[in-house]
């Protein structure tokens, strides 16, 4: 019987390519804010949010497109177009960094928070308040611009002669829907005074001042009259809906998908600033 020959696994041509390759090994790359990686395991796709210290081990958090986040360890495990990497802590910046931006969009500036101005910015509610916190809180500390809730429009008139607005002591409003023919328009029309400036969006609520592709929506969808707006909306989301207490979940959810103005449509983003710059020129030092 003849000896049996092991196979070639270069087969005739001894140039040709292993017919068995190692896989590749991963590469290290620094998790540097903004890169897309997808975690191998779970599949999961997002972009580098930061590098934190949790447990005793260094994670990265991850944000996906729905502004959803999922923290993972640091280390091997991850793809970047198909190629795996190893996941490493940043490196130190290799040049000076650019002047970093507030939220709203503004140059940051380092310095303390100015003494509160007499003038101040009204705003409807808890969440305009909030959100106006989230996005221009770091400006208007500088300012020494305070916002304030009044608890609804309906009192508009009430609280404007209560602050008792003059010349250093100016008042900005923002109001919800305010569109012709509202409720809101016909209450805003009853207040006229040099040093007080009213100004609306057109949404319902505050809520569709985020932009709704935050959320995973094309538009915020429309809810059926009869039906409480924001309870709708968190059905729509399939989050928890019966209570006030999940409206205040569901808002806090909506409002941490929001990273800065890029996220908030502009007819919410001329209004503030045409606040901010009013309620600032009122002739304080």
């Amino acid at each position: 019987m003849p000896p049996v020959t092991p196979p070639d696994r270069y087969g005739s041509d001894v140039l040709a390519r292993d017919p068995h390759p190692r896989r590749p090994t991963s590469r290290e790359q620094p998790a540097e804010p903004g890169l897309v990686v997808e975690d191998v395991d779970t599949g999961w796709v997002g972009a580098v949010v930061r590098v934190e210290k949790s447990g005793g081990m260094h994670v990265v958090v991850l944000e996906d497109a729905r502004g959803r986040t999922r923290t993972f360890p640091l280390g091997p495990g991850f793809w970047i177009d198909g190629e795996p990497v190893r996941l490493v802590a940043p490196r130190g910046p290799a040049q000076p960094a650019a002047p970093t931006r507030t939220a709203s969009g503004s140059l940051a500036v380092r310095t303390a928070a100015r003494t509160a101005r007499a003038s101040r910015i009204l705003v409807e509610g808890r969440h305009d308040a909030e959100l106006v916190e989230k996005v221009w809180g770091d400006d208007l500390r500088v300012e020494g611009v305070v916002v304030e809730m009044l608890d609804g429009v309906d009192d508009l008139a009430a609280a404007v002669r209560d602050f008792r607005p003059g010349p250093g002591r100016r008042l900005g409003v923002l109001v919800d829907h305010l569109v012709p023919g509202s409720k809101e328009s016909r209450i805003v029309a009853q207040v006229r005074h040099p040093h007080v400036l009213v100004v609306g969006h057109p949404f319902v609520d505050v809520w569709q001042a985020v932009r709704p592709q935050r959320l995973g929506w094309e538009r915020w969808p429309v809810i059926p009259r009869g039906t409480s707006w924001k309870h709708g909306i968190l059905a729509e989301l399939g989050w928890a809906h019966a209570t006030q207490a999940d409206v205040a979940h569901g808002w806090k959810r909506i409002l941490g998908t929001v990273r800065d103005y890029t996220d908030l449509e502009p007819a919410l983003l001329g209004r503030v600033e045409e606040l901010v710059d009013f309620v600032t020129a009122d002739g304080e030092p």
